[in-house]
């Protein structure tokens, strides 16, 4: 059921998620140059991983069975804020446009790929770990 405390637990999620990832992409944009954009690449990845830890938290424990507004407030909120669709698509197509045809096919590679593996990986470690 959505109510206001919902809606401050998934906004307040989403600045810290936000800020995260403006202060991750950053520091390895800086650090590590390359043609691929390996700090949206970082935060989907790790975000992902994050994302099927915490389902699995969900799935096999009792730890947001009483209220699911901490559940909300770190998967929609923060790392929902965290990742990106959005800037995936933008720097795949930029990386394209410009002619870095095999960057913006490793890009578009590892993003979907490897984001749905991470996820898997997460979900996985914490199911063996609670059995």
């Amino acid at each position: 059921m959505m109510n206001i405390a919902s809606l401050l637990a998934i906004g307040s999620g989403g600045f810290i998620g936000a800020s995260l990832r403006y202060v991750i992409n950053n520091y390895i944009s800086h650090h590590y140059p390359h043609s691929l954009p390996y700090g949206i690449l970082f935060v989907n990845l790790f975000g992902s991983f994050i994302m099927g830890v915490m389902f699995a938290l969900f799935t096999f424990t009792s730890i947001f069975s009483h209220d699911t507004r901490l559940y909300t407030f770190i998967t929609t909120g923060i790392l929902g804020a965290l990742t990106t669709y959005s800037t995936f698509a933008l720097d795949s197509f930029i990386l394209f446009n410009t002619g870095h045809y095999a960057a913006a096919g490793i890009n578009m590679t590892l993003n979907l790929f490897g984001t749905v593996f991470c996820a898997g990986i997460g979900f996985m470690s914490i199911s063996y770990l609670l059995k």
